[in-house]
């Protein structure tokens, strides 16, 4: 090899992971390669480095794709093939060994076509466990807010916890102030639903929520932030429910629910208006959210 030239396997496999090629388009969110990455880690964790057949996993995925990628997201065909283009990191064949049949979802599954790991990711895991989650953590801070990341983890069959040592990608940092200033703008209330509470004068069950998610360039500001209860954090977060840009919820008709506590919670939230904090919300984040997270029409 040349001197001119780095190896792929000097490489860690976290910086390859954070390297991968994403589709854009006027900004949209496309989690379809981490998901399949989250998921794969997922499978190697609990049975080791063998295949993955397409068309044994393809439920699996479109159903992580449909629940914590945008409305109106494309399949797990895509990722599946696609993620063979990016350096040393995933390889997809037939079952008779021959190169990938591209991204049909009819051909991967007629071929038999199966992903797996490359065998440098495959040796950076067997000799050093702990990036695995390492890994993992990566992709979760780049690309969802902490809020999904437990729901995201026990999807894909992931545990975080089972290797003592985790190693946080801080991207850039977090204003450790913000949480503070964001329960304070809206006096330590929920602003959908109102909640309150304190244990020993602590604030409890109240978070600091990011409208344009900080994993995507969302500032640590009020004028992108709401005071949340942990439930209605995770439901703004999943795109059930979302605020207009005259400041009132917005429930999407996706969501279901028919019990008096669910009404009560969610389908009563629709309509009701949200006193934002001094400086109002950012169209912008509101305008990001309605696009990118919110499951129906802004």
């Amino acid at each position: 090899m040349s001197l001119g030239v780095v190896s792929l396997a000097a490489v860690s496999l976290v910086e390859r992971i954070m390297n991968i090629r994403m589709w854009q388009q006027n900004g949209r969110r496309a989690p379809h390669k981490p998901l399949l990455l989250l998921y794969a880690l997922a499978r190697f964790q609990r049975e080791g480095e063998g295949p993955i057949l397409y068309s044994a996993a393809e439920k699996e995925l479109a159903e992580l794709i449909r629940d914590f990628g945008p409305p109106g997201a494309a399949g797990p065909y895509y990722p599946f093939d696609r993620l063979a283009n990016d350096d040393d990191l995933w390889t997809v064949a037939t079952g008779d060994g021959l190169p990938s049949p591209g991204d049909s979802p009819v051909r991967l599954r007629e071929t038999g076509a199966v992903g797996r790991f490359t065998p440098s990711v495959v040796a950076e895991l067997r000799t050093r466990p702990e990036k695995l989650l390492e890994a993992a953590r990566a992709l979760l801070d780049a690309n969802f807010p902490e809020s999904l990341h437990e729901s995201i983890c026990d999807a894909v069959g992931l545990d975080l916890h089972r290797t003592p040592y985790v190693l946080r990608r801080v991207t850039r940092p977090r204003d450790p102030a913000f949480r503070r200033a964001v329960l304070n703008a809206y006096a330590h209330r929920c602003a959908f639903c109102d909640y309150e509470g304190r244990l020993a004068g602590t604030t409890v069950g109240l978070d600091a929520a990011h409208i344009r998610w900080f994993a995507f360039d969302g500032p640590d500001t009020l004028d992108n932030s709401l005071c949340l209860c942990s439930l209605h954090h995770v439901l703004f977060d999943k795109g059930v429910l979302t605020l207009t840009h005259d400041h009132r919820v917005r429930v999407t008709d996706a969501f279901t629910g028919g019990t008096p506590t669910t009404r009560a919670q969610v389908h009563a939230l629709a309509g009701r208006p949200v006193a934002p904090p001094v400086p109002a919300l950012a169209s912008a984040h509101l305008t990001w959210h309605h696009a990118q997270v919110f499951h129906g029409a802004a």
